[in-house]
């Protein structure tokens, strides 16, 4: 393909692009193939001779589009949103034109320097503390700073990884013999509630450090006083309580740890904090929602996902440290064939010491075009749309009567079910009834194929959990979602009953 075939066929690929989001509501959300299918489909070895672009772009239409569940249907309201928007993808289009591996800053120093300068925009469009910024308010470079992962889970891996760094240091300095601090990974002890992120076990699972998950209280939060109960248990059982991960909205119910609650602990444990705010760090553009943060100005990490629930095509997940000393010394390693910039190193970032790879992409690119072609007040109406949904959708499941709300709707999460009252009460396994409905519902849902959504479990109570946060969606899709709930709610209440 030369540069004449690949404008042309550009273009088509635009035209199909455009098309699909189109008519992208006139499809259902939801995937019905069965496990192999493409396989069958499929040659089982690569073509020998070039195939033509009418071929491959029919297997899409015919072999590929059976097989995917459309995330960017204004219908889906599974898991968390993965935002994109076009501005994101003409932003990553400029990515694949450069096609940089910028592990440090002379590999293409706009790269690095459009990530320093996009993250600091992006720290402080949410409101956080300067702490966290490359650049100083005097213009020098400051302690802390951003820089954009590839998930949440990189993010807490990486968090924690500075975090072990950290406590290392901290026994050197209280005089440990050395061998004392390299036998010591084992007893290291990281703390989560059991409503935390799956990431933070998988990340203990890989620096070979312990897991602490506590019990979280009747609003599913982590608590200052169930932490410092472990941390006494730990340390009196001779082990290093070194991290704890606190939840700015938890997976299950957008729940909110005890923040301020937490911060105090980690300071007076020296502990690392981290804050996951994977999913509603983006509601803090709108500065109504920052109270609800209070803490997070004294974390050693804070990460959101802009590809979650702020325009941005996935991957790109933000994550801002207030002092990259222990980040950079755990993972900077030097290489003849990696050089580095010589004399003055200010506003020099080599991001490879920022994260886990060594290779990165330009990902700052669609950034900086979500945040210049929508602009700050397009970001905060675009959640502040979603939440009035989710909060729309609340007063009518509540007005139905049949459903009762499972949690606070603060972002564009609704928790909810079919209440009890509505089957026999008399019955002896009535909590066996109810959380079968339940189950049974969110498979009808999902067998109708106008609108899809998951369920989740909260203490062994089966719950639905739409969340609303669609780039492509309007409320057109959620009274269609509402619509749908009753439909179904009536069928299975029948079948219950």
């Amino acid at each position: 393909m030369d540069v004449n075939e690949f404008r042309a066929r550009g273009k088509e690929m635009i035209d199909f692009i455009a098309d699909y989001y189109e008519n992208l509501d006139n499809v259902s959300p939801g995937s019905k193939v069965q496990p192999g299918y493409l396989y069958k489909l499929m040659p089982h070895e690569a073509p020998e001779d070039p195939e033509s672009f009418e071929q491959i772009k029919s297997d899409i239409e015919t072999k590929i589009m059976p097989g995917i569940t459309h995330w960017q249907s204004g219908n889906f309201f599974g898991w968390y949103p993965s935002n994109n928007s076009f501005p994101s993808m003409l932003g990553d289009m400029a990515s694949f034109m450069f096609n940089t591996v910028g592990f440090s800053w002379i590999c293409s120093p706009a790269a690095t320097e459009l990530e320093t300068v996009v993250m600091d925009w992006l720290g402080k469009l949410i409101g956080l503390d300067k702490r966290f910024m490359s650049i100083k308010e005097d213009g020098t470079e400051g302690e802390g700073g951003g820089v954009i992962q590839g998930t949440a889970s990189e993010a807490h891996m990486v968090a924690m990884i500075a975090a072990k760094e950290m406590k290392l240091d901290y026994l050197k300095m209280r005089g440990e013999s050395d061998e004392k601090i390299r036998t010591s990974g084992h007893k290291l002890v990281a703390y989560f509630s059991d409503q935390t992120h799956s990431s933070g076990q998988k990340a203990c699972n890989v620096i070979g450090c312990q897991a602490r998950n506590i019990e979280s209280d009747k609003h599913y939060r982590l608590t200052k006083e169930s932490l410092q109960a472990a941390i006494k248990q730990d340390i009196e059982a001779g082990l290093l309580p070194f991290f704890v991960c606190a939840t700015f909205g938890t997976t299950n119910t957008a729940a909110i740890d005890d923040i301020p609650g937490i911060a105090d602990v980690a300071e007076a444990e020296n502990l690392w904090l981290h804050v996951d705010a994977a999913y509603a760090g983006a509601a803090l553009a709108c500065p109504e929602f920052r109270p609800l943060a209070c803490g997070i100005e004294r974390a050693d990490s804070f990460n959101f996902n802009p590809h979650k629930w702020m325009l941005t095509n996935f991957d790109c997940s933000a994550l801002w440290v207030a002092d990259a000393k222990y980040l950079v010394q755990s993972l900077s390693i030097h290489r003849e064939y990696l050089p580095r910039v010589k004399g003055s190193t200010e506003f020099v970032k080599d991001y490879r010491d920022w994260q886990l790879p060594l290779g990165r992409r330009f990902r700052a690119l669609k950034l900086w075009f979500v945040m210049r072609m929508y602009g700050a007040s397009g970001i905060r109406a675009h959640i502040r749309e979603h939440v009035k949904q989710a909060k729309w959708l609340e007063q009518q499941l509540v007005a139905d009567g049949r459903f009762e709300i499972m949690a606070p709707v603060k972002f564009g999460l609704v928790v909810f079910r079919i209440k009890p009252g509505v089957f026999d009460a008399s019955a002896d396994d009535i909590d066996d009834i109810v959380n079968n409905a339940n189950a049974e519902l969110v498979k009808c849902i999902n067998n109708d194929g106008r609108v899809f959504l998951v369920g989740t479990k909260l203490r062994g109570i089966d719950v639905l959990r739409p969340a609303i946060g669609s780039s492509h969606g309007t409320f057109e899709n959620t009274t269609r979602l509402f619509k749908v709930i009753q439909d179904c709610s009536e069928m299975v209440v029948a079948q219950f009953s």
